[in-house]
């Protein structure tokens, strides 16, 4: 059972009972009527292959209160697509599945493009851009909530306790974003633990008091991937297309929400997900890249406030995130002590010392280029460059719900009625 302390500039919901949250699910009910929810489910083809993807879907089969589920399907062919989109078949709530590599959405983005509409690089982040747009054309939910698909241990009531703030009308909350404990017989979490926590940290004692920076430190678990908004904050966000994505949500959240609109909810006693590798000498991959991403993308966002990150700053906060990232590791040691669990020492400095590689390395990219981010663009930025793309996107999805309308056969009959 958690504390009930509240840390930081945004408000923290804490889980104070042992109860099951079943009232949860009543409440969400009773609240479809005028606070409809969506749910985005962004998935490479290759987690429908594990237990992770079974345990979810048989979990939100039976949820009666979402409005509708988006679930873009990436990196398959056709043939896999289908078979990934006969996951849903028999849920309770409408399913629209996407498959992010269909040729008839290639051809929407490509206008996009033509137009000088941002629309980054392929990745999650492009994923979950999309779904987001698939629901606002759809314009029948109000509140959008995504989470990630490799979660081995997923009950309905993490989805319940997610949605709940900002379904609930009379919270006046815009946006909230998880947090969970991430353990086993050992402390997971490396990239928060000892990458994104330090550097905040580190960068907040180097210059003078930053809100931004007092606001990313209030996430008990900033990189989480699971936060819902309200529909009209979905619409003029901006979301990166790497691994930078959480961050970069968080830094459009400060941008447009008031704080007190802002919250965290502790979903679950323990989360388990897929883990990625260290890649300590290669950055274009695993956590290596993934902290190179996010570093830019924070410094970024403090350049766009005005501060001013010259080559001197950079080279101290090498140095000091390493001596922050150091003292983490002794209290994380002490922690996992106290706990009974594992504690690789050594294994959390080879990490902190690829994390420190990292901040050099995104300090380099940022000042060799700081516009090089493929952030992709809003919404009311894509619908002012082509006023029907809401249609268009509409009804490309809405011929891949049919079988038998694959992209070849719809070229084909695109051709005999020509």
């Amino acid at each position: 059972m958690a504390d009930f302390f509240q840390p930081g500039v945004i408000t923290t919901l804490h889980k104070l009972s042992s109860s099951g949250g079943d009232h949860l699910e009543v409440e969400l009910r009773a609240f479809r009527p005028y606070r409809p929810v969506g749910l985005v489910l962004p998935a490479l083809y290759s987690e429908f292959e594990t237990p992770a993807m079974k345990i979810i879907c048989d979990e939100l089969r039976e949820v009666d209160y979402l409005g509708r589920i988006v679930v873009a399907i990436g990196k398959c062919s056709y043939e896999e697509y289908m078979r990934a989109r006969a996951f849903f078949d028999g849920f309770r709530t409408p399913v629209t599945a996407i498959w992010v590599e269909d040729p008839r959405i290639t051809g929407l983005l490509n206008q996009l493009t033509e137009q000088g509409v941002r629309i980054g690089d392929y990745g999650k982040g492009r994923t979950c851009w999309l779904s987001l747009g698939y629901l606002l054309a759809a314009g029948d939910v109000d509140v959008i909530a995504l989470h990630d698909c490799d979660i081995t241990n997923y009950t309905r009531q993490m989805l319940n306790r997610l949605i709940y703030p900002v379904a609930h009308p009379n919270l006046g909350l815009e946006f909230c974003k998880a947090y969970y404990a991430r353990t086993s017989n050992r402390m997971h979490g490396r990239v928060t633990r000892l990458f994104f926590s330090p550097i905040v940290r580190a960068i907040q004692s180097m210059l003078e008091e930053n809100p931004y920076l007092r606001f990313l430190d209030s996430f008990r678990y900033a990189l989480s991937g699971e936060f819902v908004m309200n529909a009209d904050l979905a619409r003029i966000i901006r979301i990166p297309s790497d691994w930078g994505l959480e961050i970069g949500v968080l830094s459009e959240v400060y941008r447009s929400c008031a704080l007190g609109s802002i919250a965290q909810v502790d979903i679950a006693e323990n989360y388990e997900h897929k883990h990625q590798d260290l890649s300590p000498e290669d950055t274009s991959r695993g956590l290596r890249r993934m902290t190179c991403d996010i570093a830019k993308h924070l410094f970024r966002t403090l350049a766009q406030q005005g501060t001013v990150l010259t080559t001197h700053h950079f080279r101290t906060l090498e140095v000091f995130y390493t001596r922050f990232a150091e003292d983490t590791v002794r209290r994380y040691h002490a922690d996992a002590t106290i706990n009974g669990l594992d504690f690789d020492l050594h294994q959390e400095n080879l990490a902190l010392n690829a994390f420190a590689r990292s901040v050099r390395d995104a300090a380099q990219e940022f000042t060799t280029d700081p516009l090089a981010l493929p952030q992709i663009s809003n919404w009311i930025r894509v619908l002012s460059a082509v006023p029907d793309f809401n249609s268009r996107l509409l009804r490309v999805t809405a011929d891949m719900q049919v079988p038998g309308t694959g992209p070849l056969s719809h070229h084909a009959s695109s051709r005999s009625t020509a």
